[in-house]
């Protein structure tokens, strides 16, 4: 049982023994007062007023003990993406520097060090995102800026990145078109990038060795477009569907090495395709049976 549990365990614990004070006294109470009816009235509302704040309590406890761990994992989360990054650049420039290396090993270097500033850089650009989708006024501001996007070149140039990014043969991701038109949406166009990336980022790591991604796009109705990612990896328990947009949640699953990340993504995806009159939704048989998010967004008239 972790730290956390137990602490849950505790409050869980001692409400549970102060309402049944509580229910003593006021059962001693109405026996002691049962010739007089304004007194059991007073009685019975005064322990029910006990009870409900007592309950509250312990609520509120223990959603601020949860509050308090998530914070701490993201601390902890960030804290690895941040060091392990500047870790290996600086292993590597210490390398070069004190040693004499053959172009082909320093060409070589170089790309290890790029890929580790671009996760460097994904990791802080993630941080500020989850940071200013929290201030109403400089979205409200921002989506006077919005322009027409077309959402299929997004797409292929997002999945481009991804396969350079992670290494993958082409055929790992696959781009499925399923409308023959435009497929255009109003709306910030790097916001919209983000959004796919966040999700094809998840689907690549939560693949394992073996990385099936579809990307399809979709009109179900005239006003309507939908983007989405599938993957046949982890999968995702059912328990945990309604969570996973969640700030700072990670998903947990049984069979599969411990998935690097600041918890971020998803929440940043939900944020994103809210701010843009649309909403996500994730679908998932179970573990092991991999995961499918719609982002479903209103299409622009033409």
């Amino acid at each position: 049982m972790t730290r956390r549990q137990q602490a849950i365990a505790f409050f869980v614990a001692l409400c549970v023994l102060l309402v049944a004070a509580a229910v003593s006294l006021n059962v001693g109470w109405i026996l002691i007062n049962a010739r007089s009816a304004a007194l059991i009235i007073l009685g019975v509302i005064s322990f029910a007023l006990i009870i409900a704040g007592l309950i509250v309590y312990t609520v509120f406890l223990v959603l601020e003990i949860k509050r308090n761990e998530e914070h701490q994992t993201f601390i902890n989360s960030v804290s690895h993406e941040l060091k392990t990054p500047i870790a290996s650049i600086r292993l590597y420039l210490q390398t070069l520097q004190s040693r004499d290396v053959d172009e082909a090993q320093r060409k070589e270097f170089y790309e290890i060090m790029l890929a580790d500033a671009e996760r460097l850089h994904l990791t802080v650009e993630q941080v500020l995102k989850a940071g200013s989708l929290t201030q109403k006024q400089k979205r409200k501001a921002k989506a006077a800026t919005w322009a027409p996007v077309d959402i299929a070149g997004t797409a292929r140039e997002c999945i481009r990145l991804a396969l350079v990014r992670h290494h993958l043969k082409p055929d790992a991701i696959a781009l499925e078109a399923h409308d023959e038109g435009p497929l255009t949406v109003n709306g910030d166009a790097e916001e919209l990038s983000s959004v796919l990336r966040n999700l094809l980022d998840n689907a690549v790591k939560y693949s394992g060795d073996d990385v099936r991604v579809t990307v399809s796009l979709a009109a179900p109705t005239p006003e309507t477009i939908w983007v989405r990612v599938q993957d046949h990896g982890a999968g995702i328990p059912r328990k945990q569907l309604k969570r996973i947009f969640n700030r700072f949640y990670r998903v947990q699953t049984r069979g599969l090495r411990q998935v690097k990340g600041t918890g971020l993504g998803l929440y940043i995806v939900k944020e994103i395709a809210k701010a843009h009159g649309g909403r996500v939704f994730a679908q998932s048989e179970g573990e092991g049976r991999g995961a499918t998010f719609t982002v479903e967004i209103p299409r622009l008239a033409i």
